[in-house]
């Protein structure tokens, strides 16, 4: 297969899972069959002190982990990112978890380990288009409020050129 370019236009995703064999799996994946960059993490702890520095469009992260849950790292990650889409990865998929994560991480997409790679690049794919049509619609509504901003002050000025 041909190498592909990676570009931010194509997205960032993030994988933390504490197996590293998930990891490499899902990365590897990643690179031959998409044009995400993908940054990997075996830590939690080291993937939130990316996210402080850099941001991404998805983030994939395993439910069970020693140093923090993915619950507690998705919801962390929300805190430094909320624009980027959260997907949490499980072996042990249950209801109580799932519900915890969508109503404390903002969860997009809950997997289940084995995950079926069409599926997962697919909520990937969806995630990164998700982030970044939320980071251009933020965009613009900044340019609104500025324009507006400036129509006010415009405003003001022939107010008083005028009376």
């Amino acid at each position: 297969m041909m190498s592909r370019d990676r570009n931010s236009d194509a997205g960032t995703v993030m994988i933390v899972d504490d197996e590293a064999m998930v990891v490499g799996a899902i990365q590897g994946f990643l690179e031959l069959e998409t044009d995400h960059r993908v940054i990997p993490f075996t830590s939690p702890q080291a993937a939130l002190e990316r996210l402080a520095e850099e941001s991404v469009h998805t983030i994939v992260a395993d439910l069970m982990m020693p140093e923090l849950d993915g619950v507690e790292f998705l919801t962390r990650a929300r805190e430094l990112r909320p624009e980027a889409t959260r997907i949490l990865l499980t072996g042990y998929a249950d209801k109580e978890n799932a519900i915890r994560a969508i109503n404390e991480a903002g969860l997009y997409q809950y997997l289940e380990k084995p995950w079926d790679n069409d599926a997962l690049a697919f909520a990937i794919r969806n995630g990164v288009e998700r982030s970044q049509l939320f980071r251009a619609l933020t965009e613009r509504m900044g340019e609104l409020e500025a324009a507006h901003e400036e129509l006010a002050g415009l405003r003001e000025r022939w107010i008083h050129a005028f009376l």
